[in-house]
Order: structure tokens, then sequence, then C-alpha cells
């Protein structure tokens, strides 16, 4: 039922060139999305509540397709073909920003970028679930991670280096991040192999009710959460507001994913180790940690350390957040079930980033970061009283 056992560097197959796949993807993605809110405000002319309705409507409608790519991923078992094709939609969505003369043309650019990965995330997630065994969930879903932002570490020092060449001609950088892109379709293409399932597949309704009790809570938790925690260009926004030059947000982007990529695999192999929900409990409290600084912050230096301590948030949960859904779920509904938490992330990215916008331009640049803060806690409070503590040999079925 798995996959050959060949293993690169102690990964399967798979998830190795998966994680390849999305280096390259990321590479691509963040040459571009650091610069993309300064792009808008400053090139474009657009107010900072534009940058929150085009995060907003680019994230939270991308998820809606996140559900039926994972549903249609776990009726057919053709996982690969579904992620091929948002790879490839990516792709080509970053020469439409590198046209853009007004503010709907990056709406337009960014809603295709997110399009791709809408489609490609939850069939992409269930292949890593199935290309690992049980015991490993963590580990590889922590490198798959480390490979993503790697590449989105690397996407921002590449902007540092180039944009000063090129002139701060922004549009002209843009269109190169094509080229890191298509690499990333072609390793996909070639060298990740479907999943084969030999029995028949049975007939799945796209409902909650086919899961668990726990999962339902752990998606209500997710929920709350991301209601406090709004796109991220509002973090560039702030580090600009505070202070630092334009030139120097890709590298303070640079140190954020770094930490993330560096830390993701050994955070992963923890939860393997001491449990998912004790490390998904420590991401939430230094998010409010984190978030509470972007508040009160007033040094520019300060910026760099609470970029790093955002990039350790990540380790601590975006990967994990997968690989516990993976436990609690039934294997012939794990697309759906990542579709669903996808979907549950993005709604609520809508609302949270243009309540962040209207804060920000109606009561100051730190009141979205006092209502992240605050709103994590409670989430955090939550998970802790409503999700059971998990065990990573005996899952305990509810």
């Amino acid at each position: 039922m798995r996959l050959p056992n060949k293993k690169i560097l102690g990964f399967s197959r798979n998830v190795f060139f998966l994680g390849l796949t999305s280096l390259f993807t990321d590479i691509s993605t963040e040459m571009i999305y650091p610069l993309i809110p300064i792009f808008i405000t400053t090139v474009l002319g657009a107010p900072v509540s534009i940058v929150g309705l085009i995060e907003g409507v680019a994230e939270s409608t991308a998820s809606l397709l996140k559900v039926v790519s994972g549903w249609l991923s776990d009726r057919t078992r053709s996982r690969k073909r579904l992620t091929v094709l948002g790879y490839g939609l990516a792709a080509a969505s970053k020469p439409i920003i590198a046209l853009s003369f007004v503010w709907w043309q990056v709406l337009i650019g960014r809603f295709s970028d997110r399009l791709g990965k809408g489609i490609r995330t939850s069939p992409r997630d269930a292949l890593i679930a199935e290309s690992s065994s049980r015991e490993e969930y963590g580990k590889s879903f922590g490198f798959h991670r480390s490979m993503d932002t790697l590449g989105a570490a690397f996407g921002p020092l590449i902007a540092f280096a180039s944009l000063p060449l090129l002139h701060n001609n922004f549009r002209l950088y843009f269109s190169f991040a094509i080229i890191p892109a298509a690499i990333g379709v072609a390793v996909l293409a070639l060298f990740v192999k479907e999943k084969i399932k030999p029995t028949k597949v049975e007939t799945l309704k796209l409902s909650l009710s086919s899961f668990n009790r726990r999962f339902k809570l752990f998606l209500i938790v997710v929920l709350i959460f991301t209601l406090g925690n709004s796109s991220d260009a509002f973090l560039i926004l702030r580090a600009q507001n505070v202070g630092i030059a334009i030139g120097l947000i890709p590298l303070v982007y640079f140190v954020f994913n770094i930490v993330y990529a560096l830390s993701s695999t050994p955070i992963g192999s923890l939860s393997d180790k001491i449990g998912r929900k004790n490390v998904i409990i420590s991401g939430y409290v230094i998010f409010s940690l984190v978030y509470l600084g972007f508040a009160l912050v007033r040094s520019p230096l300060a910026i760099w350390f609470l970029f790093a301590a955002y990039g350790l948030y990540y380790a601590f949960t975006e990967g994990i957040f997968k690989a516990f859904t993976a436990d609690i779920v039934p294997a012939k509904l794990r697309g759906t079930a990542y579709g669903l938490l996808s979907l549950v992330l993005g709604v609520a990215l809508f609302p949270a980033s243009l309540f962040a916008g209207f804060l920000w331009d109606k009561i100051s640049p730190s009141a979205p970061f006092f209502f992240g803060s605050a709103v994590s806690l409670l989430a955090l409070v939550l998970f802790m009283i409503l999700i059971p503590s998990d065990s990573q040999r005996r899952i305990r079925r509810i």
C-alpha cells in the first residue's frame, strides 16, 4: 500500500521532491510578496485598507477551493494531477503582477496565485501523509515546511540583492519570478509519484458530519485564533512605519523565513515525541507575545528580533497543524480534512485583514496587533480546555 521504501536524506522520495518543489515555488512567490504592500501603497498610490482587501479576498476565496480540491482528491485518489495544476497556475500568475498598473490588477494576480495554492495544498498534504509513517508525520511535515520556508527565505534575499541593480524597477524585477516557479513545476511533474490505491474508492460526502468531535473542536479553535491573525502584509507595513528602510524590508523578511525554515524540521520531530498539543500551545503563546511586541515597538532594531520570533511561531504551528490533522482523521478523509482546515484559515483571514486595515487607518498602527494578541490568548485557553491531549502511538477517537 505504500510507495517503495527508498529514501533520500531520511525522507521518502515523495516527501523529498515535494519539498524541493515548494522550495522553488516559494523562492518565486517570496521574491515579490514582501514588496507587494509597498508596490500597492507607494507605486500605485492605494491606501493601506486596499492591502487588507486584496490579501483578504485572495486568501479567503482561494481557501474555498482547497475544500473542493481536497474532497476531489479523496474521491479520485488523484493527488498528483491536482497538485501539478495548482503549482502551474501559481507560476502563470507572476507576470500578471508584473504588468499591473492599478490595484485591482494586483488583486487579479494575487487571486490567481492563491487559486493555484487552493488547488494544490490539500492534495499535496494528503500525499505527504500517505508517503509517511504515522511515527514520522511531524518530521515529514516539518521537513516540507522547512523546504517551503527556505525558499521563502531566499526569495526576499534575492530581492534585497537584485532591486538596487534594477534601480528599484518593481515590474521588471517581478517578471523574473516565473523562472524558479517553472523549475518547481518540472520537479513535481517528473519525480513525484502518485500513490496507487488498488481498492475501489467509496462515495464520499463533502460534509463535517464525517469527522469526529475532536477535529471539529480543533477547527473552531483555529477559526477564533485566525480572526486575530491578519495578513502578514501588516507586519511588513509596521516595519516600514517604525522606520525600517524600504531596501531593508526583504532582508527583514529573510530573517523571519530563515528562522522558520531552520526550526520547522526539529520542532516537527519534537511533536512526534512530546505530542502535538504541547507544541501548538507553545506556538500560540509565542504569537501572542510577538503581536504584543509589534503593538509596542518603537525601535527599528526591535523589528528584527520580532520577525525572528514570528518565524519561530510559524515553526510551532504550521506543519504541526497538518501533522495533528493526520493524527485524528481517517486516511480516506485527509484531503477533505486539509481542505476544511485551509477553509477555516482563509475565511477567517478575510474579516481579520479587513478589520486590521480599519484599525490601522482609524485608530493607530498598533491597534491591529493589540487586538491579535488578545484574540490569540482566547484561542489558547479554548484549545487547552476543549482539545484532549494527544498520544502519538495510540490515538483516542472521539
